[in-house]
C-alpha cells in the first residue's frame, strides 16, 4: 500500500495546511511533502518496506531497532484477549501515540532549528514520497517554488530568500506534517482485512492492541485490485485538486468546455 499511503498523505497534507496557517505554495508544497513521506514512515517496522530499503544499511538498521523494540512493547503491554503475535509489524510505529511523539520531536526541532531543520525534516519526506510516487513530487516541488518566487522576486538572490522565507513560516508546524503523515497511514490500515491498533494503549474487549477495521464487506486487502483501480486514482486526482487554485482553474476549464459543447450542438 506505499502508493496509497504516500497519495493519502499528500492529500492531507494539502487539506491541513491552510488549517495551521499555511498559504503561500513554498508553504504548503513542503508540508504536503513531508505529510506524504511520513505517511510510509510506520512501515519502518516491515523490512521490505520503502521506508526501511530507502537509505540501505542505514534504514535497514533502523527497522531493525523499530523492529526489536515493537517486539517488546508488544510483550509488555499486550492484553489477556490480544493474539500470540511477534508484535513487529504493524504494532509499536502503527498507534497514534506513535504518530504523536514523532510529530513532537520534528516540531521541537523545527522550533528550536529553525529553517534547517524544517528543511531537513520536508527533505526526507519528500525522498520517501518521490520514491514511491516518482519524479513528478520532486517536479511539483520544483514548480511550487518557482511559483512563488516568480510571482513575488526577480530570479537571483531573492529567490532563496523567498524559499527561506517560506521554510521560516512553516516551523514547528512540521511536526503536524509528520504527525498527520503518520496517522493517515494508520486510517488506510484500517480500511485493510488485518485492520491497524492505532488506539493502542486503550483496551478494547481484553485486547491492548485492537485492531480497527470496518465492516467486513468494506475491508479491502492490500494491493487488490480495489486499491489500484479505485482507491489509487482517486486519491491521485484529489491531490491535484487540493493544490492552491486548482478547484477554481478547474471549474473555469469545465465552464468553458461546456459552453463550447453547447455551441458546437447549437450549430446547425
Amino acid at each position: 500500500m506505499g502508493r496509497s499511503h504516500a497519495l493519502s498523505g499528500w492529500c492531507a497534507g494539502l487539506a491541513v495546511a491552510p488549517l495551521v496557517g499555511l498559504t503561500s505554495m513554498a508553504e504548503i508544497v513542503p508540508f504536503a511533502a513531508a505529510t506524504a513521506g511520513y505517511a510510509l514512515v510506520p512501515d519502518l517496522d516491515h523490512p521490505g518496506a520503502s521506508a526501511s530499503r530507502l537509505l540501505g544499511p542505514i534504514t535497514g538498521l533502523v527497522s531493525r531497532a523499530v523492529r526489536t523494540f515493537s517486539s517488546i512493547l508488544y510483550a509488555a503491554t499486550k492484553g489477556p484477549r490480544d493474539e500470540d503475535s511477534t508484535g513487529k509489524h504493524r504494532h509499536a510505529t502503527h498507534t497514534l501515540a506513535a504518530a504523536l511523539l514523532l510529530g513532537w520531536l520534528a516540531a521541537g526541532a523545527g522550533a528550536s532549528g529553525g529553517q534547517w531543520a524544517v528543511f531537513g525534516v520536508a527533505l526526507f519526506g519528500l525522498i520517501l514520497a518521490a520514491d514511491v510516487l516518482g519524479d513528478w513530487v520532486l517536479i511539483v516541488a520544483a514548480i511550487a517554488g518557482f511559483w512563488t518566487v516568480s510571482g513575488t522576486h526577480l530570479p537571483g538572490a531573492d529567490a532563496a530568500v523567498a524559499l527561506q522565507q517560506g521554510f521560516d513560516q512553516i516551523g514547528s508546524w512540521i511536526g503536524a506534517a509528520v504527525a498527520v503523515g503518520m496517522f493517515v497511514h494508520c486510517l488506510g490500515d484500517s480500511l485493510t482485512r488485518s485492520g491497524c491498533p492505532w488506539l493502542w494503549p486503550l483496551p478494547i474487549r481484553g485486547e491492548t492492541w485492537f485492531e480497527i477495521r470496518p465492516p467486513r464487506r468494506l475491508r479491502f486487502s492490500t494491493n487488490s485490485w480495489v486499491e489500484r483501480l479505485i482507491i489509487a486514482p482517486a486519491l491521485l486526482l484529489a491531490g491535484v485538486l487540493l493544490l492552491p487554485g486548482a478547484i477554481p482553474i478547474a471549474q473555469d476549464l469545465t465552464a468553458k468546455l461546456v459552453i463550447a459543447y453547447n455551441n458546437q450542438e447549437a450549430t446547425p
